[in-house]
């Protein structure tokens, strides 16, 4: 009962306040998705509804953790770091895991959606570790963080990611293509982020942006439009295969 009123509580904010204002947008926006899609996983066929779970799963995760760092930024006007970095370390590895299950069709190996995630926990840790326990070594950190995230470009756009949607062709491979645009675009926003946040050679060039915005508005777009383009990808599959 205690856990349910302290959910629907809402902390009071100024109307100023446009990163509160971000955080709650993020919160409503992913968890609209969230039921969309999760209704509408029965319309697919069988082998596209784990991809369509997992994208539910990913914007599900990320609107609860938008709801309590909204209110921790009401209470405290700070950055809920603590709360982002969980949220991440669960739905970027399920993000990776789109990729394989996508490319299954073209016969994807477990090894492949095993290393994404490995480079991406690598990515986030270390970028955790920079942000908030040794920020006089933020520049380091970020530098191993920012290696992940370029091996993990790599491995889609030109590795064994991009051979395998290269031969499943048609819509899988213009599916993995966009995924790739939000990984090179979209995912560039939170190293913008980490930068502006962190001091380090860069602060002269990141040091005037707030880094809640940029994570808010990187979050959503990126969360979403993964699931999107997977669900796109499942309407246009199930629409070729014949009806029993």
């Amino acid at each position: 009962m205690n856990l349910s009123i302290n959910f629907l509580s809402v902390a009071k904010m100024a109307t100023d306040d446009y990163v509160g204002f971000t955080f709650f947008v993020g919160c409503m926006a992913m968890m609209a998705a969230s039921v969309f899609f999760f209704l509408s996983m029965n319309s697919f066929d069988k082998k596209w509804r784990t991809s369509i779970l997992v994208s539910g799963l990913i914007t599900f995760i990320a609107a609860v953790h938008y709801w309590y760092m909204r209110d921790y930024w009401a209470s405290n006007v700070e950055s809920p770091t603590f709360f982002r970095y969980v949220d991440w370390v669960l739905t970027v590895p399920l993000m990776c895991v789109e990729f394989y299950l996508i490319l299954k069709v073209a016969g994807a190996k477990r090894s492949m959606m095993w290393r994404l995630i490995f480079l991406s926990v690598v990515m986030l840790v270390t970028g955790y570790i920079g942000e908030t326990i040794d920020r006089e070594n933020a520049w380091l950190w970020g530098l191993i963080s920012g290696i992940a995230y370029f091996v993990i470009v790599y491995d889609i756009w030109f590795g064994t990611a991009k051979k395998l949607a290269v031969k499943a062709g048609g819509a899988v491979l213009s599916a993995h293509k966009t995924l790739c645009w939000f990984v090179l675009v979209g995912w560039a926003i939170y190293p913008i982020g980490y930068m502006a946040g962190t001091p380090g050679w860069y602060e002269s060039v990141f040091g005037g942006f707030d880094l809640n915005v940029i994570y808010n508005i990187g979050d959503a777009i990126n969360k979403i439009g993964f699931g999107l383009v997977v669900y796109n990808l499942a309407i246009q599959s199930s629409e070729k295969t014949p009806a029993l």
